[in-house]
């Protein structure tokens, strides 16, 4: 008389339900069964509270190395359009007393462009290394943080094909990044 079907289905959260049916003289009567997985629900929280964790965390240590290698790639882009009293103001207080800025301009066109013959070059910035209490003099200041970039500088002049590797220093001033040079050896 009555036919009764039994059905067992997965549900999304990786439950299962049984589903019995009775026949149509009844109605559509449904029973469900429940039966829940009670440890996904705090697993899939933590898994996506650690992902979270590590991209905040990420985003802000990655950006300081970011800004650290924007600083060196303006500096190289103003150097390479031979605007050299821009590339100057992106260089630490200690560096811009060691150079005054027109001697600092007229020294590097008259080495870059003048010796080599060069109007403009182009240049790959390598992947930063941390250094941490660095000195760019033997007895000069230590900066708690520094990142250290190799600078490769490719120069097609009068004289032929160069290529230039220069080490570049970054670091913080008055919390703005800037450029050095190694001056220990």
């Amino acid at each position: 008389m009555y036919e009764d079907v039994c059905r067992t289905t997965n549900n999304f959260y990786g439950g299962a339900y049984i589903e019995l049916y009775a026949g149509d003289n009844l109605g559509e009567m449904t029973m469900r069964r429940r039966r829940k997985n009670h440890i996904l629900v705090p697993i899939i929280g933590l898994g996506l509270f650690i992902f979270l964790l590590y991209i905040l965390l990420s985003a802000f240590f990655l950006d300081e190395e970011r800004k650290a290698k924007n600083i060196v790639a303006n500096f190289y882009d103003y150097e390479s359009t031979a605007n050299y009293g821009r590339s100057w103001e992106l260089l630490h207080s200690s560096m811009q007393a060691r150079f005054a800025r027109g001697a600092y301009a007229q020294d590097r066109a008259h080495v870059f462009n003048g010796h080599f013959g060069a109007d403009t070059f182009s240049y790959d910035v390598g992947e930063p290394i941390e250094l941490s209490d660095w000195r760019f003099e033997k007895d000069g200041e230590a900066f708690d943080t520094a990142y250290k970039f190799e600078v490769r500088q490719e120069y097609h002049g009068k004289y032929g094909h160069f290529l230039f590797v220069q080490y570049v220093y970054v670091v913080q001033e008055e919390d703005e990044w800037r450029i050095v040079w190694d001056y220990k050896e």
